[in-house]
Parts: structure tokens; sequence; C-alpha cells
């Protein structure tokens, strides 16, 4: 009995999965893309099921772009170095608890509501810790994730 319903949840995943991957992208999607980001390059898309992620390049600089099925723009992150931060970030991260972790990947993220933040990934053990910090342009944390 317990090898049927581990088999019937397999093949109702397996088949979600692939409901999700053969969906057809809203055409509203890709037109409130094209009017955002008209000269974005290599584009690839994922289906969040409830949102549409796209990756690609915008004016060289590694980009990702988030938007509903109805076409409406949620987020955009721009990958960016850690020495492009604002100073006012780099201090603010120097002066947080978190001075003492390594810093990696880091995004200027702006949301729908055009508030704008920088995320910097920490990690104060490879195998310890990791998180996304959230600064505002003036520095200050805001919020702080759990990476997956």
């Amino acid at each position: 009995m317990k090898k049927i319903i581990a088999a019937m949840l397999i093949l109702t995943v397996c088949a979600g999965s692939v409901m999700g991957q053969i969906r057809k992208m809203p055409s509203e999607v890709t037109n409130a893309f094209k009017e955002m980001f008209p000269k974005a390059e290599n584009v690839s898309w994922k289906d969040n099921l409830t949102s549409w992620h796209a990756e690609f390049t915008n004016g060289g600089v590694e980009t990702h772009a988030w938007f509903t099925s109805k076409g409406e723009w949620k987020e955009t992150n721009k990958m960016m170095a850690f020495e492009a931060l604002p100073e006012a970030v780099k201090d603010g991260l120097e002066k947080s608890k978190y001075h003492e972790w390594t810093p990696g990947e880091v995004a200027e993220v702006t949301k729908k509501d055009k508030s704008l933040q920088y995320r910097i990934y920490v990690e104060k053990s490879s195998l310890v810790q990791k998180k996304y910090l959230y600064f505002n342009a003036k520095g200050q944390l805001q919020r702080e994730a759990q990476t997956l």
C-alpha cells in the first residue's frame, strides 16, 4: 500500500512539473518584457507557476526580471560587483553584525513600488551559514533571508 501511495505521489509531482513546463507563456508577459527591456539579449524564461522569471543580459549586465501571468512587472535584479555598491551600503554592511562574514554575489533590486534595495549574499562558512542581506540606499539593513 505504501509503495502504491509513493508511486502515485511521484506521478503527481512529475505530471505537475511537466504541466508547468508545457504551459504557454502569455503574450502579455512577452509584450511587457519587450516594452520594458527592448535591448535585452540572451533571454531565457522560467515558469514559476504564479509568475514568469526572465534571465537576460541588458546593456552587458546580467539581469533578472519577474512578471505576473498578466504581464505586470514585479521586480528586477541587476547583478553588480561588490566594489560598485554605494559607499553607504558597504559602510552599512561593515557596521552590521555580519561584518565578518564573506560577501559574495550582489544585486541591485528594484521593486514594483519603486523601492530600491541592494541584496548581498554573505556566508560565515560555506558549510555553516549563508544569508541574503537587503540594504536600502542609505545603508540600513532592511531584512535578512536564509538561502535555500
